[in-house]
């Protein structure tokens, strides 16, 4: 018995159905890396990647324009089935090959996403199936073929229909933290902002606090409102002492949002740099932005400010707490480092408080002078908090590295590296670099530049060239376009051209660092860009 053209057609689409689910995992992961398209980042990330977001197979389907007037049935079957194979298998060995530095989180808003995104395809698949016309085969074809070819805009208006779902179950979630804060009547909150530092600071002070309390702070570098939501729910329970929570913004109104949520009594603002100058748009902007966590602070409260930052120290503050102001040796702030020795094994510094005239000797594992800010500032809070001095140089001895930040690995029995992969401003760039330069032995850098500096994008990444220049034996950049200002800062300090080294995949560094070391060597990852920066 001969089987209907009905049952061709219908396992061709299931075969375009299976590559659909697979090829959108990538737009997945895009609109997941940018924020759910929040303030339209994932659109500019289309916009920005025309080329590799719609030159590959699927732009085939416009040859159903020409089969429509073949009018040859078998032919159009077997060509949309081959298509789709090919695509899935070329695809699934493109995505093999990619580097995914942080991969799709496969949470209950992706499923959502799906079951939504699938319900769009079947909504115009399903009544070509009921009305099956096999005249008409070559524009179904068509129709579905425009639909893969566009599966980025699918995913997005996908994203769009789930808003008011997502909104339900944010504004659920929000309660239950609100509730159970707001229950929590003895419970200090500690607020931490800045341009960089954050994470850092947040890690330091949780590990100094929890010499003498129970101390909870938000995971990794959860900054936004579901992380803070996330730990509130999941982590704090009625044995937590004090609450530290993370704040980042990528624009103004965002920090002030948090704190209407958390109401902090405490407040640590790090330093105001360039990082995310591109959306807040100009450095008054990110000066206004991160003073809203100050800003907010009671009267009875603490802010821990950084006398070294003119953006600081420039700024009217609105809210009447308590300011105490920290400074690397200047004798002028309330409480200030001195004595500070950077060693390729960790660091020390002393420490003055001068409300009591008191002073410490503190010693880190950790690297590097930025460190020095996030400890003092770190000290400075616990010391208000009521930790003695034993017990805050007891803190900082405890302090762990974290992941990706001047953190040191062993690589191979001669290579170590110097992970900073989470670092992605000038200020801090430059002092990992004087970290890589402290070391004994040859000097790599691995890196792909800065992001988010806005019009001062170029100058600062030239500037970071220079610099590299001065300290390290070999560079190896990845991407080409993306790197172009610290190859013109190298030039420009007539660095050897033979030591320079340009790929496009970090994984392949690995691999050359490994023919590029001498008996010793420390290769410095510097930044290691999302997975949305790839070339």
């Amino acid at each position: 018995m001969d089987i209907p053209i009905k049952v061709y057609f219908i396992l061709s689409i299931i075969v375009s159905m299976y590559y659909v689910i697979y090829k959108s995992k990538k737009s997945m992961h895009m609109l997941q890396q940018n924020w759910y398209n929040d303030g339209n980042r994932y659109i500019n990330w289309v916009i920005n990647n025309l080329k590799k977001v719609f030159l590959n197979f699927d732009i085939l389907f416009v040859l159903f324009i020409p089969l429509y007037f073949v009018h040859n049935t078998y032919l159009s079957l077997v060509f949309f089935t081959c298509l789709y194979l090919i695509s899935y298998v070329t695809y699934k060995n493109k995505i093999s090959h990619e580097q995914s530095k942080k991969p799709l989180v496969i949470t209950p808003r992706i499923k959502r996403l799906y079951v939504t995104m699938i319900i769009i395809y079947l909504i115009l698949i399903i009544p070509m199936i009921i009305c099956f016309d096999e005249s008409l085969i070559d524009k179904y074809y068509f129709l579905i073929g425009f639909m893969i070819f566009i599966d980025c805009f699918v995913v997005l208006c996908s994203n769009v229909i789930n808003k008011p779902i997502e909104k339900a179950v944010f504004d659920h979630y929000k309660r239950l933290a609100k509730n159970k804060l707001n229950d929590m009547k003895n419970l200090k909150k500690i607020a931490i902002t800045g341009s960089y530092g954050k994470t850092s600071t947040k890690n330091a002070l949780n590990d100094i606090l929890n010499v003498k309390y129970n101390s909870l702070a938000t995971e990794k570098s959860f900054n936004t409102m579901n992380g803070l939501m996330i730990t509130i729910n999941n982590k704090l329970d009625k044995f937590t002492d004090i609450f530290i929570s993370e704040m980042g913004a990528f624009r103004r109104g965002e920090i002030k949002e948090k704190c209407n949520f958390i109401k902090p009594e405490f407040g640590i603002l790090t330093t105001i740099g360039s990082a995310h100058l591109e959306s807040f748009g100009s450095r008054e902007n990110i000066q206004k932005a991160k003073f809203e966590l100050i800003d907010s602070l009671p009267k009875n409260g603490i802010a821990i400010l950084n006398m070294d930052d003119e953006y600081q120290v420039s700024y009217k503050i609105k809210s009447e707490c308590k300011k105490v102001w920290v400074s690397i040796d200047n004798k002028k702030a309330d409480v200030y480092a001195s004595d500070i020795k950077l060693s390729n094994k960790g660091t020390s510094f002393k420490i003055t408080f001068k409300e009591k005239n008191e002073s410490i000797v503190v010693e880190t594992k950790l690297l590097g002078r930025p460190n020095v800010y996030n400890i003092l500032q770190s000290c400075a809070l616990a010391y208000y908090l009521g930790l003695n001095l034993e017990e805050i140089k007891r803190g900082v001895r405890k302090i762990q590295p974290i992941e990706h930040r001047l953190e040191l690995k062993k690589f191979t029995d001669n290579i170590t590296i110097i992970d900073d992969a989470y670092n992605s401003n000038p200020v801090g760039s430059k002092m990992a670099v004087d970290v890589l330069g402290l070391m004994e032995g040859k000097k790599i850098i691995v890196t792909p530049g800065m992001i988010e500096l806005g019009d001062k994008q170029y100058e600062y990444n030239k500037e970071f060239g220079k610099q590299i220049a001065t300290i390290c034996d070999e560079v190896i950049l990845i991407g080409e376009e993306q790197t172009k200002p610290i190859m013109d800062g190298l030039i420009e300090k007539k660095y050897p051209s033979k030591n320079i080294h340009v790929l496009n995949d970090v994984k392949e560094s690995f691999v050359l660092m490994r023919k590029l070391s001498d008996k010793k060597t420390y290769v410095l990852i510097e930044n290691d860009l999302p997975d949305i920066f790839n070339e």
